[in-house]
């Protein structure tokens, strides 16, 4: 028996002209087999003709073997990890990852979210300034933007899944201990942490697109916004049960569960076939492609698994400020950092808003500065406002996947900065509460779209060797403007709503001339290469 070829499926031999099948204990010598001419070792030959079995081959009992022409697999057959997951198609094997990657997802999410809360709470209990309420935010983005690298580094040594556990087991370990966190120091410290697990959060979604198949990839990536959106709402939902009555510390605690769950369900997730493959692992790459195809219920394809081509060396940052690419890189850059500038900076400014109607001073409470604290608690009607914005998040992210399909990238980016610019420069010319929930409605549902616009297009113009570096740049870019932003909201609104929501206007309108200054239309093209 020769032995079987790396690659080949489980259940057949590799024979002088095709893979047959055969029972247990027979020989493996069948007609052809021993004319001397070894095919398989000879590249590209022609396939045998179909050779029946000789007389008393068959033993009593035993299953009969397949004729030759019954396989349709020609022997030199090789297929990619890319072409074999397109093959088995979407289904429950998908499906399960889709919870798994969306209830990360949903989990990020939920952490950031929570500092529209936190900070305002914190505010009230141990009297911090402004300042310092500004900065419990931009530590955690800060935090993200230095481990970005190294969880990248750590994914590509180890792999995806191994990545993914240490991220789930962290974020719940700095959740948990983030709520009883003994000082404000101790609290940016933990917070800091979470932040820099949260940096694994990307390689959730490496894990999940590469066992998509072509067709069903855009649509997935809309479904793990609507997590995204989920989580939100969901933050929202549990502040407003659980912070009136047991305060901020009960909210940080209950907002690590999503984590621990997927801290305990990252075992069962699955790990890269492509990084099996590129790291010679051709047996477990098999292992993972036969589950896909026992859970999608399709036929494991015949053949011999191989790696997808030179992958070239991996872009650099020099690359996208070359000649070709320079205006592009630039233009992204600054639209990257409005968006997050914007979107974090509209979630900020809905707590001070709603929270603004109920200042009150606390008795003898002091800032370090001896300045008297001014306390915003948010009541039930706070939290239901904001709970009605953060749902306009489904509706923005679908009304964008319509739209760009129909107008483009490009027009469908810049009017919605210049709607997201009006929506926000309303909110100081009306004091009715309905009025300015529907402004923030509108606001949020846009600059959300526009999140996802902006995730469609980055890499559709970027070719394929310079791809990752690409969004991986934006996306440091868009952490920058999450960084700063927090000291509009939450610092310079205060003294001034006027001038904070002029910033924020200023910024969107000069977005939305970047927009319309990029090169390129991807609407309808390839990706390019």
């Amino acid at each position: 028996m020769k032995p079987r070829r790396v690659g080949m499926a489980r259940g057949y031999e590799e024979m002088d002209g095709a893979n047959v099948p055969r029972p247990p204990g027979s020989t493996a010598s069948v007609g052809g087999a021993a004319n001397g001419a070894d095919t398989l070792s000879g590249g590209a030959s022609s396939p045998q003709s179909p050779v029946s079995p000789p007389v008393g081959s068959m033993l009593a009992g035993a299953a009969p073997e397949f004729e030759l022409a019954s396989v349709s697999v020609v022997p030199d057959d090789t297929y990619t990890v890319t072409q074999a997951v397109n093959a088995l198609g979407f289904g429950w094997f998908q499906v399960k990852l889709s919870l798994c990657v969306g209830l990360c997802w949903m989990a990020d999410s939920m952490e950031m979210t929570i500092l529209s809360v936190l900070g305002p709470a914190l505010h009230c209990d141990w009297g911090i300034s402004r300042y310092q309420q500004a900065l419990v935010t931009t530590v955690v983005f800060l935090g993200m933007m230095l481990s970005s690298t190294f969880w990248g580094h750590l994914s590509d040594r180890y792999g995806r899944k191994p990545a993914l556990t240490l991220c789930g087991v962290l974020l719940f370990l700095y959740g948990l201990l983030s709520s009883v966190a003994p000082s404000f120091g101790w609290l940016l410290l933990l917070r800091g942490l979470v932040g820099f697990a949260i940096g694994c959060v990307p390689q959730s979604v490496t894990l999940y697109a590469e066992f998509l198949p072509t067709k069903q990839r855009a649509k997935c990536v809309v479904l793990l916004d609507c997590f995204w959106a989920l989580g939100a709402c969901f933050e929202v939902a549990l502040a407003l049960a659980v912070t009136p009555t047991l305060g901020w510390r009960w909210l940080l605690g209950l907002s690590a569960a999503p984590l621990f769950i997927f801290a305990i369900i990252t075992p069962w997730l699955p790990e890269s076939a492509r990084y099996h493959v590129t790291s010679g692992q051709n047996d477990k790459a098999l292992n993972t492609l036969e589950q896909i195809a026992k859970d999608n219920r399709r036929p494991m394809l015949l053949g011999r698994l191989v790696v997808e081509g030179p992958s070239g060396s991996r872009g650099s940052l020099k690359a996208l400020l070359g000649s070709s690419l320079r205006r592009t890189t630039l233009l992204l850059w600054f639209i990257w950092m409005s968006c997050a500038f914007c979107y974090y900076g509209l979630v900020l400014m809905s707590t001070e808003l709603f929270g603004g109607k109920n200042k009150t001073i606390v008795d003898g409470a002091l800032t370090d500065d001896g300045i008297t604290i001014d306390c915003q608690p948010l009541a039930t009607t706070d939290y239901m406002d904001l709970l009605w914005t953060t749902l306009a998040e489904f509706p923005g992210i679908f009304a964008t996947i319509y739209v760009i399909e129909k107008f483009g990238r490009k027009k469908t980016m810049a009017l919605q900065f210049l709607f997201y610019a009006g929506c926000v420069l309303m909110i100081t010319v009306t004091e009715v509460r309905v009025f300015l929930t529907i402004i923030l409605f509108m606001a949020r549902g846009v600059i959300a779209g526009l999140f996802q616009a902006a995730y469609v297009y980055t890499p559709e113009v970027y070719p394929t060797a310079l791809r990752s570096v690409g969004v991986g740049g934006c996306s440091a870019l868009a952490r920058l403007g999450a960084m700063a932003t927090p000291y509009i909201a939450q610092v310079l609104f205060q003294s001034s709503i006027w001038s904070a929501v002029t910033v924020y206007g200023i910024f969107a309108a000069c977005a939305s001339v970047a927009c319309m200054l990029l090169p390129y239309e991807t609407r309808g093209a390839d990706l390019a290469h």
